[in-house]
């Protein structure tokens, strides 16, 4: 079977190889053999790299790859691994939506309604109208955006 460098399977998956020793060290991808103090894989990891992209393209955590990978008997067929973290999955992106929409409902209340000089202006009308009992839980920020804002 032939056996590629980490740079071949990071270009023919389209990661950088960085990602891929990560991938390894969080244990989703099992370590690669080595020749000569290189990583050498064989073609099989570019079809488990294409399931871990197409689960991060679809909103999967790293956490929920693992268990698509680990958490269920060996026997488990795919398509019952996919279905059961697909499932999960939609109910939260509901979950999600609906935040949005109070949110988006929020925003165009303020658009429509403020027209205050002072944010201390803008409280009391907020509060006196009722709307600072809108409950809209904060969402989750990307892990990317909490590392820029931690700067």
């Amino acid at each position: 079977m032939a056996q590629l460098t980490i740079s071949e399977v990071a270009r023919r998956v389209g990661l950088q190889p960085s990602a891929i020793r990560y991938y390894e060290r969080i244990g989703i991808l099992v370590p690669a053999q080595r020749i000569g103090g290189q990583r050498r894989y064989d073609t099989t990891v570019l079809h488990r790299l294409a399931v871990i992209q197409r689960a991060r393209q679809t909103g999967f955590s790293l956490d929920e790859i693992r268990e698509l990978f680990f958490g269920f008997r060996d026997a488990a067929p795919a398509a019952l691994r996919w279905q059961k973290l697909s499932r999960r999955k939609l109910a939260e992106l509901e979950e999600l939506m609906g935040q949005i929409r109070t949110m988006q409902q929020l925003l165009r209340k303020m658009m429509e309604c403020c027209r205050c000089e002072t944010l201390d202006q803008c409280g009391r009308g907020i509060f006196r109208n009722g709307l600072a009992g809108a409950t809209v839980k904060p969402m989750a920020m990307p892990h990317k955006a909490l590392k820029r804002r931690a700067r």
